[in-house]
């Protein structure tokens, strides 16, 4: 699994730098950096000790189900980066899921990868209060792009770092 997310946080940070130039040009109102990991995980509760216990890293919030179940946690690796854990399930197996950006204005950058003949869904508010879109790239993979306003969870355990 380390071996895995190694390579995915390798090939985002490769991709952003590469497209710096263009990702400048498509977000006027800023630069679009890394935000998050989204994995899924076989053993939900084992795979969020191992990284708050032993890897060291902060739980910035956990949503829970109507069940009281846990349905998704937010793992502080920085000040700006997160990894995203969900349960996996027969439709959604263990493993990585997608990243995410973060956009200064969603709308902003939806506008102008539209003018780009790229096909991306309407921002919507997301269950963490980020406004969210989701892209797939030329190769499948997902990705989304998400503003995170003063009330959004991500937001808040940003500003809550120290």
């Amino acid at each position: 699994m380390r071996g895995v997310a190694l390579f995915l946080c390798g090939l985002c940070v490769g991709t952003v730098m590469m497209q710096s130039s263009r990702a400048q040009r498509l977000d006027a109102a800023g630069e679009l950096k890394l935000n998050h990991v989204g994995i899924t995980a076989k053993d939900f509760e084992e795979t969020v000790n191992f990284y708050t216990k032993t890897m060291g890293f902060r739980e910035a919030f956990t949503l829970r189900g109507a069940d009281g179940k846990p349905s998704l946690s937010y793992i502080q690796i920085s000040r700006d980066t997160f990894l995203e854990i969900a349960p996996a399930s027969a439709d959604h197996p263990a493993g990585l899921t997608h990243f995410g950006l973060e956009a200064a204005d969603v709308n902003t950058t939806v506008k102008k990868l539209r003018e780009e003949r790229v096909k991306i869904d309407d921002p919507r508010v997301s269950r963490t209060q980020t406004l969210l879109t989701a892209v797939i790239d030329p190769n499948g993979v997902r990705f989304e792009i998400a503003q995170l306003p003063p009330t959004s969870l991500p937001r808040k355990a940003i500003e809550s770092w120290k």
